[in-house]
């Protein structure tokens, strides 16, 4: 196990759980709209950030850099600096990291068999705003 993960379960075992279910920590780790998109490419190859932003596609610059900081910091990536001019920095996914990821394949298997449907919803959602 990490040392990151190791030091964030001896501090937990300290005090009361703050959540109440399996599905609100993970929601609290990988809240927000690109975490689990980025995590998803992240765990297939190591990827530069111009291909992670190509792979999401609608993201900003600010917002995919502020997302990858925040999942460095979480454990779930790892950030490689290669300290070369210009820079070359590359993400992959820790042991953690990747273990959500596996978890998270039925869900993206029932996306896929379900995309027609959920392109539909998508489209009366808007026309409903």
């Amino acid at each position: 196990m990490e040392r990151f993960v190791e030091t964030a379960l001896k501090k937990s075992e300290m005090s009361e759980p703050p959540f109440r279910c399996g599905m609100e920590a993970v929601l609290d780790l990988v809240g927000g709209k690109w975490k689990l998109l980025i995590l998803y490419h992240v765990c297939r190859q190591r990827l530069r950030f111009s291909e992670l932003r190509r792979l999401i596609g609608d993201v900003s610059e600010k917002m995919l850099s502020q997302q990858l900081k925040e999942m460095v910091a979480d454990g779930l990536l790892q950030r490689i600096d290669f300290k070369t001019v210009p820079p070359h920095v590359e993400y992959e996914a820790t042991a953690f990291g990747l273990a959500l990821g596996r978890s998270m394949q039925p869900v993206c298997e029932w996306g896929e068999q379900h995309m027609e449907a959920i392109a539909a919803i998508a489209e009366a959602r808007a026309a409903r705003q």
